[in-house]
């Protein structure tokens, strides 16, 4: 696979023939009436940062066994839960409600 690049800097001035085959070129507007225009409803929905995904780092932690065996007992993947229940108590912190 190749990439290409382009440096505007570096472009050759455009040839007569070509500046007179762009001023040929129809300046219409896009149609769109196979997309209709938005309205404020078709927004009311839509929410901020639905798909954003902070990167994770992979750490080492130590933690009381009876904890360890609670969070596995739940099932699934304990390792999110921990990272679900810091993420609660960090967000409470910096939105001013200590917890703990």
């Amino acid at each position: 696979m190749s990439t290409a690049t382009f440096d505007p800097r570096k472009a050759s001035p455009l040839t007569t023939q070509e500046a007179e085959s762009l001023k040929k070129l129809c300046d219409q507007p896009i149609d769109l009436t196979d997309m209709p225009e938005t309205t404020e409803a078709d927004w009311a929905d839509a929410g901020r940062g639905v798909f954003y995904r902070p990167v994770k780092q992979q750490i080492s932690i130590r933690l009381d066994s009876d904890v360890l065996q609670w969070l596995r007992s739940k099932g699934g993947e304990y390792q999110s839960r921990i990272n679900q229940i810091l993420r609660s108590a960090m967000t409470k912190e910096l939105n001013g409600k200590r917890s703990l």
